[in-house]
């Protein structure tokens, strides 16, 4: 039981680190140009090189298998032998998506089956026998000097998986077989290493003798399980080349000897000294328990590896920052020693300790906020994780829309909610492909109207109060307004009759089938994808805005909670009932004056507030419920703004301030427009929290042709 669940603690971090890995390959594969430095190319094979090795480890052989072909270009492309070309790199960019679909189904336990490693596997098989053309785009990288091909692979070996198919290099012409001296380090075992795993690859090549030598075997009492006491002499009856043979021994401690002999056939054949050869040290994540190898007969022709439980593979991880661990044990110390100096009140107390027992309340109040705050720090991720899709997404659209885009980023740095950042991907993702299809023109169509032929597209974050504001902008020709409002009537989801705001054209996109598109295509068209991005946004308590000028481009503009958990809310109540309201949303409380309140056509109630009109909502209309008093004199107003429109609420009385946990109204019971939530006070009450942004959609729909007029 415990082995079972220390191997799925190891596979989890070798699929965290293979996505991590692949990240690393994809983002330096973008970046790859002709003014690229070495380190760029030698960051992309690490990672391949990590991937194939950890793969193999496991038993992921078709994982192994196809990443040796990617290995294997990356190196001639490290070693200048061959030029980082955009045909090269797109294969590549292609791999990294096989590979990172071969990790999933392994990590979900699924046969390691990808439809597309095998043609692609083709693909690069003949890039690798294609010599480069003269006068093919450089890289930039000269050959290194003086450094060996790692684990003897020369940079030019066209053998895309290591196997008993694979091409026999010229130098191991006339090999029929190999004699392996293989004398590993004592600590073998301890580095995870598997003989057996080892031994069991080499017999896929043709038939293996294994020859143990005990001599170095203890007695029995002596004898400590994680030490390898053996080494093994290795026959191998098979036309391999010796590079194919390093591959297996690719991953074992480098203080390894390992000794290869051709044993060469009847056809004369230059002789050819032994040469000894130990793999890069690496880490390794198979265990073995026995020192004694079976029969070559005995060897199975497929590994047993244990396979992580659902439960496992779907675990989500955060990796937290050193410094964010240190602060919260450090106010756990801080919260013991307040509990321990509240805990003497149990046994002995008099009044004459009232003031100590105050302080010591305030002290705890103090480190139970300080320790929320800290914990809720630990779930806090950059937005960089939501933003890296982004520029591999950008490449592939722009070439298959025809278009030359930039794309920029900035504010990677900004922190938010791990749940926030996971669910904002999809929606973000369909906002980039619509200023793609529809925002950005063709290059000829930004020639014709004397723009550059080069769009540029920006995703920034960055916080504003209490929220994370993402914004997704393009300098591309602006929404068309008229066509906009005339699509919308054409399919009858607006008024012919209506004056619509240009804000209120613009949130037609967000009806659900609309679209301007006049054909169906891959990226759009279909008249799905807006509504499902403005539900999702409001799912996450954020909302969504957009903003347009002409020739000129468009803005999207998502507000964002930091947390959904968390809310620093002021409480106010209306008749017998409690409401929370955020606080990031007021700008103030006015005392109201019924001279300053006024009804214009159609009832909707407005109130002069300085220099400007804002509507009047009436909670206790919206909500149906009795307030203490109905005139507006014997109330509060709460000034609120949302997305840059304002109303005034009318209250009977505010009361305290105080953080409130979120509890959602859709899990618990159903969605209700203008509620965001609930959540539950000290005494088992339960106090609805106000949606802002909802509450004045909610009024506005209502009253919009009024306030409109």
């Amino acid at each position: 039981m415990t082995v079972d669940l220390e191997m799925e603690q190891i596979l989890s971090i070798f699929f965290q680190e293979s996505a991590e890995g692949l990240d690393a390959m994809e983002s330096g594969l973008l970046a790859l140009d002709a003014s690229s430095d070495r380190e760029t190319i030698n960051t992309i094979f690490r990672a391949a090189h990590s991937i194939k090795g950890g793969a193999a480890t496991f038993g992921f052989l078709e994982i192994s298998g196809f990443t040796h072909a990617v290995e294997t270009l990356l190196d001639q492309m490290r070693d200048g032998s061959r030029s980082a070309t955009s045909e090269a790199v797109q294969l590549l960019l292609q791999a990294v998506d096989v590979m990172r679909e071969m990790v999933s189904l392994a990590r979900s336990k699924q046969s390691i089956v990808a439809p597309q490693a095998e043609p692609l596997t083709r693909q690069l098989s003949a890039l690798l026998g294609r010599p480069a053309a003269k006068g093919e785009p450089q890289s930039g990288l000269a050959p290194q000097s003086g450094v060996a091909p790692q684990s003897g692979l020369a940079p030019a070996d066209p053998a895309p998986v290591a196997g008993p198919d694979a091409p026999i290099a010229a130098a191991d012409a006339g090999v029929s077989g190999w004699r392996i001296e293989f004398r590993p380090h004592p600590s073998l075992f301890a580095t995870c290493n598997d003989p057996l795993r080892l031994f069991r690859e080499l017999s896929a090549f043709g038939e293996l003798e294994v020859q143990a030598a005990t001599e170095g075997l203890p007695a029995l009492a002596g004898m400590d399980p994680t030490q390898c006491y053996l080494h093994w002499t290795l026959i191998l009856h098979a036309s391999v080349a010796r590079a194919q043979l390093a591959e297996v021994f690719d991953w074992v401690d480098a203080n390894s000897i390992i000794v290869y002999e051709p044993l060469r056939s009847a056809v004369p054949a230059p002789a050819s000294e032994p040469r000894v050869e130990s793999a890069p040290a690496a880490p390794r994540a198979e265990a073995s328990s026995s020192s004694a190898m079976p029969s070559p007969s005995a060897i199975p022709s497929s590994p047993a590896m244990p396979r992580p439980s659902k439960a496992a593979a779907d675990a989500g991880s955060i990796r937290v920052a050193t410094e964010k661990v240190d602060a919260l044990i450090n106010l756990v110390g801080e919260l013991v020693i307040t509990q321990s100096m509240l805990s003497r009140f149990s046994d002995q107390y008099d009044p004459s300790s009232v003031e100590a027992l105050r302080r010591g309340l305030a002290q705890l109040s103090r480190n139970t906020r300080e320790l929320q705050e800290s914990v809720l720090k630990i779930r806090m991720l950059p937005i960089s994780f939501s933003f890296n899709r982004f520029p591999r997404l950008v490449h592939e659209l722009s070439r298959t829309l025809g278009k030359k885009v930039e794309l920029r980023l900035s504010g990677e740095n900004t922190e938010i909610d791990k749940t926030v950042l996971e669910k904002i991907g999809d929606p973000l993702v369909h906002l980039v492909r619509n200023a793609l299809d529809h925002g950005l023109e063709t290059p000829e169509a930004r020639a014709a109207t004397g723009k550059g032929d080069t769009g540029l597209l920006e995703l920034n974050a960055f916080h504003e109060g209490g929220s994370v504001i993402i914004e997704v902008k393009d300098d591309g020709a602006g929404l068309n307004k008229e066509r906009i409002l005339a699509k919308a009537q054409e399919r009858g989801l607006a008024d012919p009759a209506a004056a619509l705001t240009d804000e209120q054209i613009y949130d037609l996109i967000f009806l659900p089938g609309f679209s301007t598109a006049e054909t169906v295509s891959d990226v759009s068209g279909r008249g799905v994808g807006m509504d499902v991005v403005r539900r999702n946004i409001n799912d996450l308590g954020g909302h969504v805005h957009i903003s347009s000028r002409a020739g000129q481009g468009s803005t999207v503009r998502i507000r964002l909670p930091l947390t959904l958990a968390i809310l620093e809310g002021q409480m106010l109540r209306v008749g017998r009932e409690i409401y929370v309201i955020s606080l990031i949303s007021i700008i103030e409380t006015v005392q109201p004056r019924g001279k300053h309140t006024h009804t214009i056509p159609g009832g909707t109630e407005v109130f002069k507030h300085r220099d400007t009109y804002l509507p009047l909502v009436r909670l206790h209309d919206l909500f149906d419920i009795e307030p203490d008093e109905s005139e507006i004199d014997g109330g509060l107003l709460v000034v609120v703004e949302s997305d840059g429109k304002r109303v005034a609420i009318l209250v009977d009385e505010l009361l305290a301030q105080q953080q409130v946990v979120i509890k959602s109204l859709d899990t618990n019971f159903r969605q209700i427009p203008g509620l965001a939530g609930a959540t539950i006070h000290g005494d088992g009450t339960v106090a609805l929290i106000l949606d802002v942004p909802g509450l004045i959609g909610l009024y506005m729909g209502k009253h919009a042709p009024q306030l409109a007029a």
